[in-house]
């Protein structure tokens, strides 16, 4: 029974993976006649928001000014379909769902490039992925909100920022370089309850420990959101609570524009050595106007 409760605390805040492959399988095997009929209320929609507003989003997710001729490695959108299984991986894949939803609206004889999983380089043609480096010329890299069932969750956090711990609180898995020299640094640290939740591939089994629930995470003022693969995957869910998210300034972005976030005024930056972390959490924790400031 604890097991149970457990696994819906576990779940709390979480989208439905049973709720969003249901819906989207039904997406993919509708007609796409029945699309026409939705046109006119998208449109309706869209002349609800500012113009220069949705204009900016766009541009920012994609930044190609000049036609680009078709290559070799864009396919045509009517081939486009529900990839088959392959041994270690699931059919139901949220990359494609989630660009098919916005795919199945143009012309199938149209062709696109696509790029799924954590991008961190910036392909040779110009190609739909879901996150791209924030440096240098990622032109060729036009965002989409993809894995969205994943990435983007929020919390509704009723404890306020002064009732919480003078800690920072950290969960993660620790195979990256950068990730494994944090938790050298500040395992056991006074003002640090971080702790490793893989199991394996890992020379620190002192750090091992099970994982956290959101809400137990949300009994902190600092949180640690530190990139992985590519972007921190739980920096929008701190963002829209009550304690502060605490990292490097990023290096990459996805459809949350990690590139227009600004340091100390949506998040407490630190170096990217780490070094000055003590000096950062002490200064929030004598200074709470300025704490609660950022998370207005």
């Amino acid at each position: 029974m604890m097991n149970v409760i457990r696994y819906i605390h576990f779940r709390k805040y979480k989208n439905s993976k049973f709720i969003y492959y249901l819906k989207n399988l039904i997406r993919y095997y509708t007609p796409k006649v029945f699309l026409r009929k939705k046109s006119p209320g998208i449109s309706l929609r869209l002349s609800q928001y500012d113009k220069s507003y949705l204009l900016d989003r766009v541009n920012y997710y994609n930044q190609l000014n000049e036609i680009t001729p078709v290559s070799d490695g864009m396919i045509p959108l009517s081939e486009f379909k529900l990839p088959k299984k392959k041994k270690g991986q699931s059919v139901l894949s949220a990359y494609f769902f989630d660009s098919y939803q916005y795919t199945r609206y143009f012309p199938n004889h149209l062709k696109a490039a696509f790029l799924f999983g954590d991008v961190i380089h910036i392909p040779e043609i110009p190609s739909i992925t879901k996150s791209r480096p924030i440096n240098g010329n990622n032109t060729n890299s036009v965002i989409l909100n993809l894995d969205k069932a994943r990435h983007f969750m929020f919390v509704k956090d009723k404890k306020r920022f002064q009732d919480k711990k003078d800690m920072l609180v950290g969960r993660a898995h620790i195979t990256q370089p950068h990730r494994i020299q944090f938790w050298e640094m500040y395992f056991n640290h006074s003002l640090c309850d971080l702790g490793q939740i893989n199991k394996n591939k890992t020379a620190h089994p002192e750090w091992i420990v099970e994982p956290m629930t959101i809400d137990e995470h949300l009994e902190y003022k600092f949180i640690l959101c530190i990139e992985g693969n590519d972007v921190a995957t739980n920096l929008k869910w701190v963002m829209s609570s009550n304690s502060l998210a605490v990292m490097p300034r990023p290096r990459y972005e996805t459809w949350f524009m990690e590139g227009r976030l600004i340091p100390n005024y949506h998040y407490i930056e630190i170096k990217a050595d780490y070094s000055d972390l003590e000096d950062r959490l002490t200064y929030y924790i004598h200074h709470i106007g300025e704490a609660l400031q950022i998370i207005e």
